[in-house]
């Protein structure tokens, strides 16, 4: 049996490791992606068309290259604070607020699932409160909606999930550059798909194609990439989403099933706030407004508000 759990653990090492090894990998191909766009689209065809067309190619070459630039100039903003920012950890010897007059801890600090999850076989139960999860790779109690995160080997704040494409774990104060990143990913990657539709049909019809070699091939293999990833984030864009809407993370998804109702749920309006902040001049960037972060709790990850009719729902 000991034996057997040593393999595991050495398996799950190895895993760990390779993931962040192919993170770094992940941040080249990223950056490759972006790098054979911009030639496609600015070096390639539309940089051309805007000084060499008519003037109505020009005009529409103009507006593409300045949506493609607004759009990527956000969209790796958002990747590298994702990359950058520390999603955050459990600061040292942090423990559950006591209240006082009862003498336990405080039930919105102990609210957390007792069932199975994904971060249950990282954590127990402390014994003197049943509420209160306690790390044991970490040697820590845990504050509510925190997860350990096997690859970081350390306790994330309201964990999403670990992601090798920014070498980083998502969670409480990185998760709005996240999902910016998807949904810029989402916009410039469909920019490039539309904007060189024409290019790409044209290899299937008779006639002249303009261009060198390497250019028409650039053109093809950029159309076929763009494509992809526009679909691909498309699904995890929505999910992201929704996630959103319901103020909880991809974990909690999963470990919430069986839960009729969800004590976050503040209201979709609420819950974009607890994500995106209550400035919304700061919601399409990956920057927070200095009031938003001295006044909400929710966005240093140790502290969320919760429904205020939770536990009268309980009791019916």
């Amino acid at each position: 049996m000991q034996r057997s759990e040593a393999a595991m653990a050495c398996n799950v090492f190895k895993f760990c490791s390779a993931l962040r090894v192919l993170g770094s990998i992940m941040i080249v191909l990223v950056l490759a992606v972006a790098g054979l766009s911009y030639y496609t689209m600015v070096i390639a065809n539309y940089g051309p068309a805007l000084f060499h067309g008519g003037l109505l190619n020009s005009l529409i070459a103009f507006a593409v290259l300045l949506l493609f630039h607004s759009l990527l100039v956000m969209l790796l903003w958002s990747y590298f604070s994702v990359v950058v920012t520390n999603p955050g950890s459990v600061p040292p010897n942090w423990m559950p607020v006591m209240d006082e007059e009862k003498g336990d801890m405080d039930p919105l600090m102990a609210s957390e699932y007792s069932g199975p999850g994904l971060g249950s076989s990282q954590s127990t139960m402390d014994p003197s409160n049943p509420g209160i999860r306690f790390c044991r790779k970490c040697k820590q109690f845990k504050p509510p909606r925190c997860h350990h995160c096997s690859v970081c080997g350390r306790c994330i704040l309201k964990m999403d999930h670990h992601c090798v494409w920014v070498v980083n774990c998502v969670g409480a104060l990185n998760y709005k550059y996240f999902f910016l990143f998807l949904f810029y990913t989402f916009l410039e990657t469909t920019l490039v798909t539309v904007s060189l539709l024409p290019y790409f049909v044209s290899f299937f019809t008779d006639g002249e194609i303009p261009g060198t070699p390497g250019t028409l091939a650039a053109t093809f293999i950029t159309f076929i990439l763009n494509l992809s990833f526009a679909l691909s984030v498309l699904g995890f864009l929505i999910m992201h989403i929704s996630l959103v809407a319901a103020n909880t993370t991809t974990i909690e998804a999963y470990e919430k099933k069986n839960t009729p109702q969800w004590h976050y749920d503040l209201g979709w309006k609420k819950n974009l706030e607890q994500v995106f902040g209550t400035d919304k001049k700061y919601w399409l960037i990956p920057a927070y407004s200095n009031e938003d972060r001295r006044l909400m709790p929710a966005l240093q990850g140790l502290e969320y508000p919760t429904r205020p009719d939770f536990n009268v729902l309980q009791q019916l």
